[in-house]
């Protein structure tokens, strides 16, 4: 695996966890925000978790108040709320900054990995109707962008933030990276 699988990220409950650690299963990651016109998203990649857990797919939350603060809260108050308004019971890490010059670094790895994102266009074009500056690729658009790491630790690809849970051409990446077969460890 290559170096971001050693990157550590915090996770919402103090651990910290690696790439490396899910090895073998295939990542959903996405940054995520509480009050962002987005946030329904939350919903659907519940369903999607439980609905292709037991299949090797790990969804992990990054929340982020990078996009007009629309992440305020402390670590405790986002559990809070995703359990209790979306029922969620996937991984949170802690709150991260995922684009700019202090972006985490496992992000960093991310973005320069995979510079463009499936679907990038039209959320662009509605933030900028808005009057909203948003980053120029590779950055991170917005919340709920999503990177899917497969088996193997490559990053296999990159989906704008409108392209939801439900979404036919995020489906069809996840479920070709689920029916791969992770490589065996390289033993000494």
């Amino acid at each position: 695996m290559n170096d971001m699988g050693n990157i550590p990220l915090r996770m919402n409950d103090g651990s910290d966890l690696t790439l490396n650690d899910l090895r073998g299963e295939v990542v959903l990651m996405v940054n995520v925000a509480s009050k962002c016109g987005l946030t329904p998203q939350y919903a659907g990649l519940e369903r999607l978790w439980r609905d292709r857990q037991a299949a090797g797919l790990r969804v992990l939350a990054v929340p982020s108040n990078d996009f007009l603060g629309q992440e305020p809260g402390t670590d405790a108050e986002i559990a809070a709320f995703c359990a209790t308004t979306y029922d969620v019971t996937f991984p949170l890490a802690a709150k991260a900054t995922v684009s700019g010059p202090d972006k985490h670094p496992v992000y960093a790895a991310l973005v320069a990995t995979r510079p463009e994102a499936e679907g990038d266009g039209p959320m662009r074009q509605r933030l900028a109707g808005h009057g909203i500056q948003t980053n120029t690729a590779p950055e991170v658009l917005w919340n709920f962008e999503k990177f899917l790491i497969g088996r193997d630790g490559r990053v296999v690809g990159r989906f704008a933030p409108d392209v939801t849970a439900e979404d036919p051409r995020l489906l069809a990446a996840i479920d070709k990276a689920l029916a791969e077969t992770a490589p065996a460890p390289v033993s000494a």
